[in-house]
């Protein structure tokens, strides 16, 4: 579909230029947005981008898609505009998941600002971290940055703690790789360097180990096949592990992490602090069930993460406004 030329065309296109920097699974870029005249813009769920074997229940989709609904929200008040949020305004039309339109005029917050400049410059960890401490009073500001989405942020800091839900990550991705159709799925986005595409994450987006720092990751490239236990006989650093949950678990508190996730990403990424993500027990029930348990008596949930200082870092790509602007 063509992008709306309208008065507010070029306003659109700024916002959605903010939205498709945010994260999602397997960079699927699970979203695209109709601008609705001068009044705003439309949020809407591609679920044809949907991967049913890891996301079975479309929630990743809709974390993903709440991510980049809070960067149009943060590229308004950035113009300085109050941002005015209705979530699912049409309820026979489940993949229409925000509309947003422009508020009255407010100045900016230096946060928001800070946190805007951030955009382009926050990138996905897959791997170690260097050992640098995060700076003083992070992570306290991250979970105010968490509780202001409704969310919550839990730091995992007790070695047992960290060495069971370590564990919990491991199984889940020994059962990802050791199922054919979830490989399928994976293979489907992802792509060799030779033949590079907008979406999806290249084989070669990381070199090391997807099990290096004792928190598995996602073996884009294959490397367990060649290498079943990682190099080395100490882990990498892995950083501070955090799990992020709502209080319900509904498509609304969905969205609501994803917002929570992406301010909680941007205010690390302006101090420098990068994050992964290890989202693969949250993937299969029985181990999303048991880590609530554990972790989370009361809470669900809705993404689990390391955050440290990283080493340069790639760009995977995103495809551009005019193509995901109706």
């Amino acid at each position: 579909m063509s992008v709306v030329i309208a008065p507010t065309g070029h306003a659109s296109a700024y916002l959605v230029r903010a939205a498709v920097t945010a994260p999602s699974v397997y960079n699927t870029q699970p979203w695209f947005f109709v601008a609705d005249g001068d009044r705003g813009i439309e949020l809407h769920a591609d679920t044809d981008r949907r991967m049913p074997r890891t996301d079975p229940h479309g929630r990743e989709l809709v974390i993903s898609c709440g991510a980049a609904l809070f960067n149009v929200r943060l590229a308004m008040r950035h113009l300085g505009f109050t941002p005015v949020v209705r979530a699912f305004p049409r309820p026979q039309d489940p993949a229409l998941l925000a509309r947003v339109a422009w508020g009255p005029y407010a100045r900016p917050t230096s946060d928001e600002q800070r946190m805007y400049g951030a955009l382009r410059r926050r990138r996905t960890v897959r791997g170690a971290f260097r050992t640098d401490p995060l700076p003083a009073g992070l992570v306290e500001s991250l979970r105010v940055q968490a509780v202001e989405e409704g969310a919550a942020l839990h730091v995992v800091d007790d070695p047992v703690s960290r060495k069971n839900l370590a564990a919990l990550v491991q199984e889940a991705e020994n059962v990802h790789r050791g199922t054919l159709a979830h490989s399928a799925e994976q293979a489907a986005w992802t792509w060799r360097p030779a033949e590079p595409r907008r979406d999806g994450v290249p084989t070669d987006v990381s070199v090391t180990h997807p099990d290096c720092t004792g928190f598995a990751g996602r073996d884009i490239a294959g490397l367990t096949d060649m290498f079943p236990v990682p190099p080395g006989r100490m882990p990498a650093p892995a950083g501070l592990v955090a799990v992020l949950s709502t209080d319900r678990d509904d498509r609304l508190a969905w969205l609501r992490a994803g917002q929570a996730l992406e301010r909680i990403l941007l205010y690390a990424a302006a101090h420098g602090v990068m994050a992964a993500f290890h989202t693969q027990p949250l993937e299969v029930d029985r181990l999303r069930a048991r880590l609530r348990r554990e972790f989370l008596p009361g809470d669900f949930p809705q993404m689990v993460l390391r955050l440290g200082f990283a080493p340069p870092l790639r760009t995977v790509p995103r495809r551009p406004a005019a193509e995901v602007l109706h």
